[in-house]
């Protein structure tokens, strides 16, 4: 019974937000009395005569679409008010439009909002935020949910756990809200290579232009040319960047680590954009992506990188990871034998989801870790303004 009362909720609001304009122009709305330019312009666009001879609804003038692989062109009667994403790229992209944050994502965990800590007046308050996955997905949850629109590629959803078929996307899109969003973090799945990836700021576009929020996206583009201008001369020649071995540790005295190589995906623009060596690319090691297994230390020291970046630590300080995961390197038998270990050469790697606030934080840390550089590459207050539309 609450799942027929979620569908008759929706299917209300749905029909509001299609046909609400022409109830507002009928007067059929409680409060419309009296006429002012606004009403008279309604009306005018309402009585309006298409080249078929039928009527122009002012819900038809106000509609826009927005094409997406690999969703098509999607429709939207009018700008969506909530959403859930499917990580932390789309979720970020979001807040850099001034929206509010995602009423869900894939896992909380992994949504690092930490990366907003020096950006002044930007931040986001997880604790009501909902886990997409638990052990599954669950389709009840999208009815609870109630979004006006899902960033998440559907491929995504039948095709990275069992559970999912088609008749489900297409019963969500139906009652709930439409899919829109395309699997950009990495680009390893077997099921995308039938349709093409984004790049972290052509996926932004498009987020932009679903919530009719270009002015934003065309002002982050000029910080990230900047950003990028001001990176380029501080990056040294190729003989002079370190060879890098990118690796999920597990556990904070990891003694086995999965690997990752680095790829095209948005999860690894900021390495690509300091231009780092992959230690892992020539070696006999198969990426994580592709073979879901886990090297040991010994396998590890065999590659021996020069730099050790590790992911699956952005919840810690820098403080913390250092006194626990590196220490227990420094402490273990084998490890302490790496040339990174050695040379103090282990960081934090960055999360899996980037989106172009949470790119600018990473690249500038990256950039003070594997070469020195210490300045501020980026403008922070200018980021501020930019989410709350100071542009």
């Amino acid at each position: 019974m609450a799942k027929e009362n979620s569908k008759d909720k929706r299917a209300t609001r749905r029909d509001y937000l299609k046909y609400g304009g022409a109830l507002l122009a009928s007067g059929f709305v409680a409060g419309c009395t009296g006429t002012s330019d606004s009403d008279e312009t309604t009306e005018q666009g309402t009585e309006s005569m298409t080249e078929s001879g039928g009527e122009t609804t002012e819900a038809e003038m106000k509609a826009y679409t927005v094409s997406m692989e690999p969703v098509g062109e999607v429709q939207f009667e009018s700008v969506p008010e909530t959403w859930v994403a499917n990580n932390g790229s789309w979720a970020d992209m979001g807040i850099a439009l001034g929206l509010e944050p995602p009423k869900g994502v894939w896992l909380t965990s992994r949504y690092h909002t930490q990366y907003y800590d020096d950006i002044p007046g930007v931040s986001v308050d997880k604790s009501g935020m909902i886990n997409l996955y638990n052990d599954g997905v669950s389709k009840e949850l999208f009815y609870e949910l109630d979004a006006d629109v899902h960033v998440i590629d559907p491929n995504f959803l039948l095709n990275r756990f069992k559970g999912w078929e088609q008749a489900d996307v297409d019963e969500i899109e139906e009652n709930v809200g439409p899919f829109f969003g395309n699997c950009i973090y990495a680009q390893h799945y077997p099921w995308h290579d039938s349709y093409g990836y984004y790049s972290l700021y052509e996926g932004f576009e498009k987020l932009a232009q679903v919530f009719q929020r270009t002015d934003r996206y065309e002002a982050f583009v000029s910080v990230h040319e900047e950003f990028q201008s001001t990176l380029e001369p501080l990056v040294p020649g190729e003989s002079e960047r370190p060879e890098v071995a990118v690796l999920w540790g597990v556990g904070d005295a990891p003694e086995e680590f999965y690997p990752y190589i680095i790829g095209e995906g948005t999860g690894f623009k900021h390495l690509n954009d300091l231009q780092v060596g992959d230690a892992l690319a020539d070696s006999d090691v198969k990426d994580f992506h592709g073979s879901r297994a886990a090297i040991d230390l010994e396998t590890l020291l065999e590659v021996d990188p020069e730099v050790l970046m590790l992911r699956g630590y952005e919840a810690k300080t820098q403080a913390e990871f250092e006194s626990s995961v590196v220490a227990s390197l420094e402490n273990h038998e084998t490890a302490s034998a790496l040339t990174a270990v050695e040379n103090g050469d282990v960081y934090r790697a960055g999360g899996l989801y980037q989106g172009p606030i949470t790119n600018l934080v990473l690249t500038e840390r990256t950039a003070s870790q594997l070469y020195g550089i210490e300045d501020d590459l980026f403008d922070r207050q200018r980021v501020a303004d930019i989410v709350n539309g100071n542009l």
